[in-house]
């Protein structure tokens, strides 16, 4: 990662793989080859009483707890029997057999991958689109931690907690509503359509809200997009000291 953050222009990054703590990364703020890295986390939460339903919390500075550790892993053994069970329509459903390591952290843009290098003449997108999107027949719903109870877990564990990319959701109005409970909001993101951001901007002014912002990138290249140098500083400033290693 500090290699392709490095070649992609980067002097930091945050690591916030779903719904798990990165075996990779031991401390919360590293540098590591001339690049800060930052321990973190992306928990999606269910919002009940909230029409969004559901929204993803991003947590940064990751120093983990016992009730971190512990919730990751009651999510991870769903993770692992959803993505199972999804495999086994995909396969009964396309007639192939699908390449994939169902291990932690496996989710659907794993099988998405899986189909499309399959012998099956279906592409990343229509994976999602035909097959294992919310609406597809092969898709298979999970066991996720209502908000209060991600939000407090995070917020022991990690500097900063944050909404990720309001604007993905059916209700942008109502996750951001949620934001007057947390730390920060992700205000940088590669949306497909640029949103009309003033519901971003009263939130961010109603609720003294940091800032932060990411390429969401699930693949091998990092740095699509991202906070400038002024809007990382800021978040950097609440987020505990680098050590080096």
């Amino acid at each position: 990662m500090p290699a392709a953050a490095a070649d992609a222009g980067l002097s930091a990054v945050a690591i916030t793989d779903h719904d798990r703590i990165n075996p990779a990364l031991s401390a919360p703020v590293r540098d590591r080859e001339g690049v800060t890295v930052i321990n973190g986390i992306e928990l999606r939460v269910e919002t009940p009483g909230v029409d969004c339903d559901r929204v993803d919390l991003l947590g940064y500075a990751v120093d983990p707890t016992d009730r971190l550790r512990d919730l990751c892993a009651d999510i991870q053994r769903d993770r692992v029997e959803r993505a199972e069970r999804i495999v086994d329509c995909v396969e009964d459903h396309l007639g192939v057999t699908l390449d994939i390591d169902l291990g932690p952290g496996v989710g659907r843009p794993h099988v998405a991958r899986a189909i499309d290098d399959s012998d099956a003449e279906t592409t990343y997108g229509e994976a999602f689109e035909t097959l294992i999107g919310d609406d597809g027949p092969c898709y298979v719903s999970r066991s996720i931690p209502e908000f209060d109870t991600g939000r407090e877990v995070l917020s022991e564990a990690c500097s900063v907690v944050g909404l990720a990319h309001p604007f993905r959701y059916d209700d942008p109005a109502a996750a951001l509503s949620l934001t007057d409970r947390l730390d920060a909001v992700e205000g940088v993101y590669p949306y497909a359509e640029d949103p009309e951001t003033t519901p971003l901007t009263e939130a961010i002014e109603r609720n003294d809200l940091l800032v932060t912002g990411g390429s969401d990138a699930h693949g091998e290249t990092v740095g699509g997009t991202g906070l400038d140098r002024p809007g990382y500083d800021a978040v950097r400033a609440a987020l505990p000291r680098s050590v080096d290693g």
